[in-house]
């Protein structure tokens, strides 16, 4: 990672008086004046207090580019995006503030909670008050923007990005990490006034989110990086050992093991330890699985087929077959793969139903636009008398692929034994680097089907 990591505290002198820490007009340091306005929170927790030392880094012009990695719901928005910029206009009232999220929904509620405690602290201006700009008699300005929302002919002396990512599926996106890059750097960076300063605060998604893209640029070494991983690591900034957590109060060892088991080691060395690559690499991990002789025959059974049309080239069609036990144990039965014309493919799919027989279910991914629809009708057609239904997918494979990935990390997923294994597992085990990702979208969908209706199809209630 490039840019500086925080470490000790290093205050610059600056408009603000201060003996260790800067202290506002009213002679109040942040810390001081966090108690004072909201006393019912708890601000001494360790990381909090780690992440005022940036910000009165932040507030002295010892430091103007700032990020902040913290776990959700830590309480990193409540002190640096919200009530931060109240501290900062509380000295300064013509100070002018920018906090863009990823939409103006989530912007717009920050904003209204800062308005509120500026309310109590300051004179503001009567006529200039929406949530979306609000301003202060002496003419500062608190200004809320959603991701790729224009500011032209505003400029901002403290700039917060809080959150510019929503969702996976967002984060996962080629197009919404370039959007989102292009509004920083082509709207919020250009809007900067002089010796102003800029936060980004956020859980990391992927390896180039914004922070990822900003710190591999040439502006990445101007950066200073906090990074508070909810587990403690080797070389921790708050001096915890290994594997205590970052704040028991709300989340001890045993509710953050938890998270670690549902959301997998993959999304949780992202969102909660701020690597968005785990250091074993991909989504998968080949010591994960293990190889039966057969999986059950008292199982609910499912055929996902992920289809490609090309010839001895480009993308595979893939047929996964996964059989789901009544404890919830998820076998991989099967694997047909090929790369086969569209009608060489349908002959294919037809005879392994056959050799698959009625009691298991097949399902199609039907891709998105008309041509999607076209082919899968199709297919259902030519699988007629097999329980066949088509499935409009969401969101990116992967995305999709977690919650099947998370199983297998708990060892909940088995491969029965067959000449596919090897290259079944070189391909999860890649993923999502690979050049193919065929066999995950079919375990995804197979996955998907059987662990929302596989007790169904196992006790005889249908689908």
């Amino acid at each position: 990672m490039n840019g500086l990591s925080l470490t000790l505290p290093k205050l610059n002198s600056g408009p603000f008086t201060f003996g260790t820490q800067p202290r506002n007009s009213r002679g109040m340091a942040f810390d001081q004046w966090l108690s004072a306005v909201t006393p019912s929170y708890s601000w001494n927790w360790p990381h909090l207090r780690h992440i005022r030392t940036a910000l009165d880094q932040v507030t002295t012009g010892a430091i103007n580019r700032l990020m902040i990695f913290c776990p959700p719901q830590h309480g990193k928005s409540q002190q640096a995006t919200i009530r931060y910029p109240v501290w900062r206009l509380e000295h300064n009232p013509e100070l002018r503030v920018i906090i863009g999220c990823y939409n103006q929904t989530l912007a717009n509620r920050f904003s209204r909670q800062a308005r509120k405690i500026a309310e109590g602290r300051m004179a503001l201006d009567s006529e200039r008050r929406a949530v979306e700009e609000w301003q202060t008699a002496a003419g500062g300005i608190f200004r809320a923007v959603g991701v790729g929302a224009g500011i032209t002919g505003q400029s901002g002396d403290l700039i917060v990005i809080d959150d510019p990512v929503k969702s996976r599926e967002e984060a996962e996106s080629q197009s919404y990490r370039d959007r989102c890059y292009d509004w920083y750097s082509q709207d919020l960076f250009t809007r900067q006034g002089p010796n102003a300063a800029i936060i980004l605060i956020m859980t990391r998604w992927h390896e180039s989110d914004l922070a990822g893209r900003i710190l591999a640029s040439e502006e990445g070494p101007r950066w200073t990086v906090v990074n508070l991983p909810a587990i403690a690591e080797a070389g921790d900034p708050l001096g915890r050992g290994l594997g205590e957590a970052l704040c028991p109060a709300r989340y001890d060892e045993a509710a953050l093991a938890e998270r670690r088991t549902v959301l997998g080691t993959y999304a949780f060395s992202a969102l909660y330890q701020g690597h968005p690559t785990p250091p074993g690499g991909g989504m998968f991990q080949r010591e994960w699985f293990s190889i039966v002789n057969a999986a059950p025959t008292d199982a609910a059974r499912c055929r996902y087929w992920d289809k490609a049309g090309s010839e001895n080239n480009g993308d595979f069609s893939v047929g996964v077959k996964m059989a789901r036990d009544a404890d919830g144990v998820f076998y991989i039965e099967d694997v047909v793969r090929g790369q086969w014309s569209a009608l060489a493919r349908e002959r294919i799919m037809r005879q392994t139903a056959e050799i698959d027989g009625g009691n298991t279910s097949v399902g199609i991914e039907q891709e998105p636009g008309s041509g999607g629809k076209e082919s899968a009708e199709s297919s259902i057609r030519n699988l007629a008398g097999f329980p066949v239904y088509a499935e409009k997918v969401t969101g990116d494979k992967a995305t999709r692929a977690m919650p099947f990935a998370a199983q297998c990390e708990a060892r909940n997923v088995k491969l029965v034994r067959g000449a596919w294994n090897s290259a079944y597992l070189d391909e999860l085990c890649s993923f999502p680097y690979a050049a193919h990702d065929d066999q995950v979208d079919g375990s995804s969908g197979a996955f998907a089907k059987l662990a929302t209706t596989g007790s169904l199809l196992l006790f005889g209630g249908g689908e």
